[in-house]
């Protein structure tokens, strides 16, 4: 078993691969480097094989998504930690030496995220993670440097090594025992929430999970949703839901659920008057989703309770809920939010 893994996703990345491989390859000299390729059919894969022969490449058979494309390629990996990593991140010299040290010396410590800068603008947090990811009373996740689409510069305000809630899929250190031990991703996600999801059930099994802020990487990213792809919509504002079905603990579960689905409708109607009509109607494909595998999740939820000593756990960084504070009220920083 090899003590560090470090775990590109690829699908038809040739050009982010081109920029991004061989800094990751240059500061990563001493783990070994991995390639989960999601049957690309671009030339990605004969570019590392051509110019990074030393980097593992695992190709898996179908485009799996983030979920289940990382689920497949970590059952051929064995390291004692998985460095879960986009192909579109900038290392810097040392970053994951922190992060490394922090784990061996805090063994409940079972996912950590370094803090996330963003690659076209360094001097602000990047959607995706910023400082550590958090969530709401309703289960609506944040950041330190991100509420909803308002970044914050990053003037070194949130650099003190904090338990968060979730850490981003973008760069992540995972021990890799844990991460099977609650069953990986969520192969239904396919993409986007996936890593809350799986962070709020290693915090259910009682393990925690930081953010080490001494450690950077940065972060191309998109950050908003593209309005030429309303699939993101779909999956986040399914997953969203979803991911709080299977974790939150059952007191008031189902009057948020009714909640966000409310919400949910509102925004649907902010996307109709916006001109935006496919965003609304992939809300309304999520929740139609939803009501339909509702059983499915719940059937997961209960399975996981059998196999784990669970003890749910949802502590909200938040007092009131951020649609209020951030879209009535015109809070946009971090720190202007009421924080329990």
């Amino acid at each position: 078993m090899s003590r560090v893994a470090v775990v590109l996703l690829n699908y038809n990345g040739f050009h982010l691969l081109q920029k991004y491989l061989p800094i990751v390859a240059q500061h990563h000299a001493q783990q070994d480097i991995y390639i989960v390729d999601n049957a690309s059919t671009d030339e990605s894969i004969q570019w590392v094989k051509q110019h990074f022969p030393h980097v593992h490449i695992i190709q898996n058979a179908f485009n799996y998504g983030f979920a289940k494309g990382y689920n497949e390629g970590l059952k051929h990996i064995q390291a004692e930690y998985y460095v879960l990593m986009n192909n579109d991140v900038r290392t810097t010299q040392g970053w994951l030496d922190n992060i490394i040290e922090f784990m061996d010396k805090h063994s409940d410590a079972t996912v950590c995220m370094p803090k996330l800068l963003d690659d076209k603008n360094p001097e602000m947090f990047e959607y995706a993670g910023a400082s550590g990811g958090f969530v709401d009373v309703l289960g609506y996740p944040l950041c330190r440097g991100r509420v909803f689409l308002a970044l914050e510069k990053d003037e070194h305000q949130y650099d003190d090594i904090q338990e968060i809630f979730w850490a981003t899929g973008a760069c992540m250190v995972v021990r890799s025992s844990v991460f099977w031990e609650v069953g990986g991703f969520d192969d239904d996600f396919f993409a986007h929430m996936e890593e809350i999801d799986l962070c709020w059930r290693i915090k259910n099994i009682g393990k925690k999970v930081y953010v080490i802020p001494s450690s950077v990487v940065y972060h191309l990213g998109g950050g908003t949703l593209n309005k030429i792809n309303p699939h993101k919509t779909y999956l986040n504002f399914r997953n969203s839901l979803l991911t709080l079905i299977k974790n939150h603990p059952y007191n008031y579960l189902f009057l948020k659920i009714i909640l966000r689905l409310i919400l949910d409708g509102v925004a649907g109607i902010k996307f109709l008057l916006e001109g935006n009509g496919k965003h609304t109607i992939a809300v309304i494909q999520a929740h139609f989703y939803v009501y339909r595998y509702f059983r499915k999740f719940w059937i997961k939820r209960k399975n996981f309770e059998k196999q784990h000593k669970v003890k749910y756990t949802f502590h909200p960084i938040v007092k009131q809920s951020i649609v209020i504070q951030h879209y009535l009220l015109g809070k946009k920083r971090f720190l202007e939010l009421s924080l329990k």
